[in-house]
Order: C-alpha cells, then structure tokens, then sequence
C-alpha cells in the first residue's frame, strides 16, 4: 500500500514540470517577450526615431517588419503563449514567462486607452496637448517596458524566475498551478473544494 502510495505521489508530482530550467528552457523562456515588445513599437516611435542608425534598434526593425507580415500575428500569439501557459508538461520557467508576456502585453492597452480617453476630452474642451507631453510619456511607458523585458531576460538566462514586476509578477504566481492543485490520481481540484480541505484540516 505505502508502494502504491509512492508511486502515486510521484506520478502527480510528474505532472508539473518545476524542475529546474534546462539551458535550453532558459532561452526558450525569454522568446515570450517578444509580444510585448512587438505591440510596444508604437510607444517607442519616438525615441526608436531619434536613434535609427543603431543596430538594436535597426534589428528591432527587422523583426518587427517580419512579425507584422503575418496574418493575424498577434492573435496567434496570444494564442500560442496561453497554450503554452496550460501545458504543465513544459518547464515552469517558459510557463511563467508566457504568462507574464501575456499580462505585460494586455497592460499596454490601459496608457492607450486612457490617451484616447484624454485626447477625446482635450479635443472637445478645445485644449491642444502639447506635443512635447505626448512625446514624453510614450517614452516612459517605451522605457519601463524595455526595462521590464531587460529585466526578466536577464533572470531567465540566469535561472531565476523574473517575479519582481510591480503590479504584474504577483498575478501571475496567483495563476500558476502547484502540486497541491491536484489529487493523487492527477485530477484538478478546484480552488473552493481545496479551501474547505484546508478548514477541515485545521479543525
């Protein structure tokens, strides 16, 4: 029975794939970003401008270039990173790293919205926003998240998983699956059923 029982804490345990990163999961883990920084260019206009004859940003170019080719890109994607984020049999470093891309690339169209929002109102207060203001915070919305891509590409090649993004980084550990979110057969338990477990237990 204790051999039985071995073996099933060991199969549900083989479910999650949380071992430590490979060098190859290390790398793949970083590719996710590129869809935030993809749907960032717009922000970057500005800045990317002033600096064309620099080879990142002429890279930057190129491949963004090659993203917009594809039909639908973005939507694809998504799509490719949320399946990615759901199959617990890739490492947890690419997991959690598609996810965070994910969460990074919605943020983005909070600024957006709001400057539309800001505009709207402006325009039809008959207030002109100087170009200057709008320069600027497309330059700091650009920069934090290059620095936020930076940031989690360099913990990721080093093995650390980049959980440090204010407002980000704790929603996604809110959303990655551990071991105790299933039975010893494999089977999800849902969160309610795992919280009334818990209660028992502490009577």
């Amino acid at each position: 029975k204790e051999a039985e029982s071995a073996k099933l804490m060991e199969a549900r345990a083989n479910l999650l794939n949380d071992k430590a990163p490979s060098n190859t999961d290390k790398l793949v883990s970083v590719l996710p970003y590129l869809l935030p920084l993809m749907d960032s260019l717009t922000y970057g206009q500005f800045l990317l401008g002033q600096n064309q004859d620099n080879p990142i940003v002429l890279a930057l170019a190129f491949v963004s270039v090659l993203y917009r080719s594809i039909p639908f890109s973005g939507f694809l994607s998504f799509v490719g990173l949320n399946s990615l984020t759901n199959n617990l049999g890739v490492n947890k470093l690419v997991r959690y790293n598609s996810q965070q891309a994910i969460y990074l690339d919605i943020a983005m169209f909070l600024p957006g919205f709001l400057g539309l929002l800001v505009g709207a109102v402006a325009s039809g207060a008959g207030i002109n926003i100087p170009p200057a203001l709008t320069e600027l915070s497309s330059d700091l919305i650009f920069g934090t998240l290059v620095l936020s891509i930076a940031y989690a590409a360099v913990s990721s090649l080093l093995g650390v998983t980049p959980d440090k993004i204010p407002g980000i980084s704790q929603r996604v550990k809110e959303r990655m699956p551990t071991i105790d979110m299933f039975d010893m057969n494999g089977q999800f338990i849902p969160k309610e059923l795992r919280e009334k477990e818990d209660d028992e237990t502490n009577k």
